[in-house]
């Protein structure tokens, strides 16, 4: 997500002036909100040790071992971590159903936290850069997309609109269900076809299981070329009104509400096991934010420390 080294003492000083700048104004915004989200409001989460990357921290930027770039924690264009941030080190996350991501082609692939998805789900996880998406149309009955608007449900609903889907004919028999996509499918491991969390209900039919969520990832000002795709249409639409964002970057101008990608996924995954699985949440899903919660902390910290020179 970040492209700047992380010591403290360069912090904010690794881009230019004007992305320096929308960077101080983004963290004095951060530290502004309410009391609550002053303190940490990251520290409850259940995370794997964080010492691999206070160490990678403190040696400063290191190789990609795919593409040799000079980088921090981890490479955002291969997806994997850098030479000083073991594999082994870093957790990894089993998903109740797959994830795809559309990334705007604008989108600063440092700035975008869609890979820290990738790297801590990496069998679960399929990033896309528009317009090179897959076709959704058959399998329209089992997907939802996750964006704010109009006829949006809660997480809750899913299941209600999902059936709604199938009472329209979009599923006509299980050999629809079973067809993949046409372009760009992830692929689908055997096991997945009995992993619990796909079934909404072990009375409800096949076709009405979701098992795939798209997230898209760019600014809130450039959504609109992907989210009126012709091949998003007629998708179920989901917003997470509950949540405020840590996003140090969050847009000026935007609702709280309006979440990174990282933290959208997170979110999402957390009311699903609860609203839909039905289970107690015991953070099952809690290190997709191992990156982001160490990524808060520091900046937070270096704000603090700039503040008091």
């Amino acid at each position: 997500q970040l492209t700047m080294s992380l010591n403290s003492s360069t912090l904010l000083n690794e881009e230019n002036a004007q992305g320096a700048k929308r960077n101080t104004e983004s963290l004095e915004s951060l530290l502004q909100t309410p009391s609550s989200f002053q303190d940490n409001p990251l520290q409850q989460l259940q995370l794997a040790s964080q010492e691999v990357l206070e160490k990678a921290k403190k040696s400063g930027r290191s190789k990609c071992p795919r593409c040799s770039s000079s980088r921090m924690f981890y490479c955002y264009t291969c997806f994997v971590p850098v030479e000083t941030v073991p594999t082994k080190e870093i957790p990894t996350v089993k998903l109740p159903l797959k994830i795809d991501i559309i990334k705007h082609p604008n989108e600063t692939d440092g700035k975008s936290t869609a890979v820290h998805a990738k790297l801590l789900a990496p069998d679960d996880v399929t990033i896309y850069k528009y317009p090179c998406i897959p076709e959704y149309e058959e399998k329209r009955h089992e997907i939802a997309l996750i964006f704010p608007g109009p006829n949006s449900v809660s997480v809750k609903d899913i299941a209600f609109h999902l059936q709604k889907h199938t009472k329209k004919g979009i599923c006509a028999s299980d050999s629809d269900c079973s067809r993949e996509p046409l372009l760009k499918q992830a692929k689908i491991e055997p096991e997945e076809e009995k992993h619990p969390s796909e079934g909404i209900s072990s009375s409800r039919s096949e076709c009405t299981r979701l098992k795939k969520i798209i997230f898209i990832d760019s600014t809130w000002n450039q959504t609109n070329k992907i989210i009126t795709d012709e091949r998003l249409q007629g998708l179920l639409q989901i917003e997470l009104k509950t949540r405020k964002t840590c996003f140090w970057r969050h847009q000026k101008g935007k609702p709280d509400s309006y979440l990174s990608t990282i933290e959208a996924i997170y979110y999402f995954l957390v009311d699903y096991h609860q609203e839909i699985l039905k289970e107690s949440y015991k953070g099952q899903y809690d290190n997709l934010l191992f990156f982001f919660s160490f990524m808060y902390t520091l900046i937070k910290d270096a704000k603090c420390c700039a503040g008091k020179e």
